[in-house]
């Protein structure tokens, strides 16, 4: 089993090479994905996180709207790249919105006032494992997939289109589709640099 675990983490790469293919069905993309918010664990049981999953047009839309927005503050002559980054991302299968419901941190801050300071730095480091959850259970069947973080831009717009709660921020957003290249040599620092061990 931990060899399992260490493999698929060491396989969960940025894929940015995606294509509208899935080579698991939408229902299990689903079954993924709550599985992972139900079992990601989270500061005080607070099960703060919310996620949305965009497939076809929805996903297509989620990227028009991003590059809508962006073309409004991109300079024109900068635009083109701009432009095929955010094509990638649409080449995709579907895309997964990540938010944190502030009035559960809020809660919390009233009711523990000694952390109130902390919940909302806690509530990202449980963001960032559930994203790690889904992006390596994602991996795992087959699916590349990358993080990419183009809120606060795009937030008034996700919410109106897809009558999202005042409350929700939105944290990232996971493009995912079938890879049609693999991922690129990835440069590691030295690791006794990084851990140390006492004993």
């Amino acid at each position: 089993m931990s060899k399992e675990f260490n493999s698929a983490i060491k396989e969960r790469r940025s894929i940015y090479a995606i294509s509208k293919e899935s080579p698991i069905t939408d229902d299990s993309i689903q079954k993924i994905i709550e599985h992972a918010v139900k079992h990601t664990p989270s500061a005080f049981n607070s099960q703060s996180a919310r996620v949305v999953v965009l497939l076809g047009e929805n996903h297509n839309k989620l990227w028009d709207i991003t590059k809508e927005t962006l073309r409004k503050i991109v300079p024109a002559e900068s635009f083109s790249s701009t432009e095929d980054k955010i094509n990638s991302f649409r080449n995709g299968y579907g895309t997964v919105l990540f938010f944190e419901d502030q009035s559960v941190i809020e809660g919390l801050q009233k009711q523990f006032e000694l952390y109130k300071d902390n919940f909302p730095i806690w509530s990202l480091q449980s963001s960032g494992m559930l994203q790690l959850v889904i992006w390596t259970s994602l991996e795992n069947e087959g699916l590349g997939a990358s993080l990419q973080h183009y809120n606060p831009l795009i937030d008034d717009e996700v919410k109106k289109q897809w009558n999202i709660p005042e409350e929700w921020k939105l944290i990232g957003q996971m493009p995912f589709g079938k890879p049609t290249a693999p991922a690129g040599e990835k440069q590691f620092n030295p690791i006794e640099n990084r851990v140390k061990l006492f004993k």
